[in-house]
């Protein structure tokens, strides 16, 4: 490979030790692999924290060379940096290392200035440490910067180095104009020998596929739709990474400590042409109209970035590789090489129309042998140059519930309601990120704007309706109940699965009632846990579908958990008579309600204890699983046996009376479903679930148990006690 500095005048800077952060990702690896295979008298160390867009793989053709090291290590480090900076002797630093995607700047932009303004600026305290070391410091930053070209045509308004104000318009951009402006402070102040560049899109071979070309690339190799954000009409210049590469070879050797220079392209294109012509190349006698899906825009997408790049061109660079063959050379790459060089990445979480982070993949390639120079901590740092957080333990040895927790955000629908609040604060208790929604989940367009800029991986359904105070609220307003229970649960799961966004949907399981064939309920055998012994025939399944419209609550209810039975990214949880330990207060809560009627049916139920239950389905999320859960504790137990547990833990006093189904008909507008789900799919997951009646006991009655009753209960024991002594006296 022949360097441009042979064409041109005599460099201005002949580095020794180079530094480059971000050095497994997609544009500095190929920064790395240039400079240490056409310069084998430097030393180049690379460095990178290995997130989920770096690959040590990117780094194969040069891991085992001399002249290359590589260390695992944040930029925030301020201890490791300065070490590295001191023990390699660095004379020059190529500031790579960053957060880029836009997409999830809209969703998590904390997390953006934390790597991109406060990494950048540590980075530059620690050249500041080593002034007279550091010879050249280059901080490579975007044309996003610049924010959206005042033309959409004009050919003559390029933005400027020198001349063009900085106007980001999204919060990647925001970080990284404000690391600039810290990288302009410290050469101004401290006088230390910096460049900046600003480029264009880049595209090429190990990209990681959340950008545009190579994840339409694997889209249309799986024979997807691709998806194109709002009219596509947003217009793009893209380089080739080869002709980025030697940009930055240039700009290292012959730039002007001070400047600024832009790297790009005047060529032009649409992202919907170049979508086409991905389809056009991949599918030549398919429309590429047929292929292409137009989905939710960003929260803002610049139309255009038009940059003036007369400065690179003073250096002696120029474009090489035209767009139709490094889209030719990309698309022969991820074809032969792209999902297995990517192998642990969820695609199902990074091929969608708005990706998540993801986990990359990590591992060296099988040309990484043990011989291999690489660091993956300084574990020979020396005592008092570690910071606080390394001292504790890396980023490595975190435990996998540490890890995953990271991961994960939770947006909650139904803040308002009873298990919706509750959500918040298991997830809070969990250590999981959350967020409640603020739009109604029938709302499709908010919808998919509040997933895309939370950033959220998972969502929490518990809106919708059942009425107040009961479901017969429902019969008379069915328009209403529709609206939230079956288009509102069906808008959300549908925008979360064009996302890729796992969905939990709190459902019922009040939409069976037990088969005539059964006899009466009240007369099933049962074992000590109240779980039926008379057969599969005495419980529902998972696999059962609804077989009570009773209410219109329940008909509407059965009817939105077949429809989900189609979308592969929802897991349903069938609750039943849902409890709490606020018995006393909670008038939702269905020990509450009974508590305070007169009469009631005395046909075993199954319920969900909340309590104990609801974190769990936090659980099943982050595991990702899908499908229906009878999601309520085993056994079924009658209204009449909660109620005694009632007069024995709260009020001694209590007294009720039964009636029949016939009966409570006439008090009701809307029938009620009595059944018993099979709750051994649920058990398997988490064996230690406690069966119904002990349940109750432990998370409901014992917390909120009652002086009364304690009184009562050490009144009982003492006549217990009394009359066993008389017996054993006699």
């Amino acid at each position: 490979m022949a360097s441009e500095r042979s064409t041109t005048a005599p460099a201005t800077h002949e580095p020794c030790n180079i530094l480059i952060t971000g050095a497994a990702g997609f544009i500095a690896s190929h920064v790395a692999i240039r400079l240490a295979l056409n310069y084998p008298q430097y030393k180049i160390v690379a460095l990178d924290i290995m997130d989920y867009c770096a690959n040590l793989r990117n780094l194969s053709a040069v891991i085992n060379k001399p002249n290359f090291k590589f260390v695992k290590g944040d930029i925030k480090s301020a201890d490791l940096i300065n070490y590295v900076i001191a023990s390699e002797e660095i004379d020059t630093i190529m500031h790579f290392a960053a957060q880029t995607h836009v997409d999830n700047s809209f969703g998590n932009s904390l997390v953006f200035t934390s790597n991109n303004i406060y990494g950048t600026h540590t980075m530059l305290e620690a050249a500041r440490a080593h002034k007279s070391q550091i010879k050249r410091f280059v901080h490579v930053s975007t044309d996003e910067v610049y924010g959206e070209s005042l033309s959409y045509d004009g050919k003559d308004a390029g933005s400027h180095e020198m001349h063009s104000m900085l106007d980001p318009t999204n919060p990647y951009a925001a970080t990284k104009a404000g690391a600039e402006m810290l990288v302009k402070a410290y050469t101004r102040s401290y006088g230390l020998p910096t460049l900046i560049t600003r480029g264009n899109n880049v595209y090429g071979p190990s990209q990681f596929p959340e950008k545009l070309i190579p994840k339409m690339i694997m889209m249309v190799n799986k024979g997807m739709n691709l998806c194109v954000h709002g009219d596509g009409s947003n217009k793009r210049s893209y380089l080739y990474v080869d002709d980025v590469a030697s940009a930055f070879d240039l700009v290292l050797h012959r730039g002007t400590t001070g400047m600024v220079y832009n790297i790009g392209t005047q060529i032009e294109q649409t992202v919907m042409e170049v979508v086409t012509s991905i389809i056009k190349e991949a599918r030549p006698h398919v429309d590429p109209s047929t292929m292409i899906d137009l989905v939710a825009d960003r929260p803002f997408n610049d139309s255009r970035y038009f940059l003036d790049t007369s400065a690179l061109a003073e250096l002696g660079w120029q474009q090489k590789v035209l767009f139709a063959e490094g889209l030719k050379r990309t698309m022969e790459w991820y074809t032969k090489t792209g999902e297995k060089y990517w192998e642990g990445t969820n695609f199902s979480t990074v091929l969608v129309a708005h990706p998540r982070p993801t986990s990359g993949a990590t591992g060296l390639s099988s040309e990484c042998t043990e011989s291999a120079s690489v660091v993956v901590e300084p574990h020979d740092m020396p005592v008092g140059k570690r910071s606080a957080s390394e001292a504790e333990g890396t980023a490595g040895e975190q435990t996998d519930e540490a890890k995953k927790a990271k991961k994960v955000k939770f947006l909650i629908f139904g803040r308002t309601g009873w298990i919706g609040g509750l959500l918040g604060k298991i997830c809070q208790e969990a250590g999981y990120s959350y967020q409640y929604a603020t739009c109604r989940t029938q709302e499709r367009e908010k919808v998919g704007r509040e997933i895309s800029v939370t950033g959220a991986t998972h969502v929490l359904n518990a809106a919708g309706v059942t009425g107040r105070p009961n479901v017969d609220w429902c019969e008379s307003h069915k328009v209403e109940t529709i609206r939230a229970n079956v288009i509102g649960t069906l808008t959300l799961v549908d925008v979360a699965h064009q996302l890729g966004v796992h969905v939990t949907n709190f459902a019922t399981g009040c939409i069976f009632h037990y088969d005539d064939a059964i006899g009466k309920p009240e007369n099933v055998p049962r074992d000590e846990n109240l779980i039926s012994t008379a057969g599969p025939q005495s419980v529902f399944t998972e696999e059962d579908q609804s077989n009570f419209g009773g209410s219109y609550y329940s008909l509407t209810k059965g009817y939105v958990e077949n429809m989900l039975r189609a979308y592969d990214n929802v897991l349903t949880l069938r609750v039943r008579m849902p409890i709490d330990a606020d018995v006393l207060g909670n008038k939702r809560n269905f020990i509450y309600k009974i508590a305070h009627y007169d009469k009631v049916v005395n046909i075993p139920n199954s319920m969900t204890v909340l309590d104990e239950l609801l974190p769990y389905s936090v659980e099943l999320a982050v595991r990702g699983k899908a499908g229906i859960y009878n999601f309520c504790n085993p056994g079924a137990i009658s209204h009449g046996q909660v109620l005694e547990l009632y007069r024995d833990w709260i009020d001694p006093d209590l007294t009720w009376k039964h009636f029949t189904l016939e009966e409570q008909s006439k008090v009701i507008e809307a029938a009620r479903s009595n059944n018993e789900l099979d709750c051994s799919k649920l058990w398997r997951e988490f064996p230690q679930m406690r069966p119904i009646r002990d349940s109750l006991i432990e998370f409901v009655y014992r917390p909120s148990q009652t002086e009364k009753s304690k009184l009562a209960m050490d009144k009982k024991r003492k006549v217990a006690e009394s009359g066993a002594k008389a017996a054993v006296d006699v």
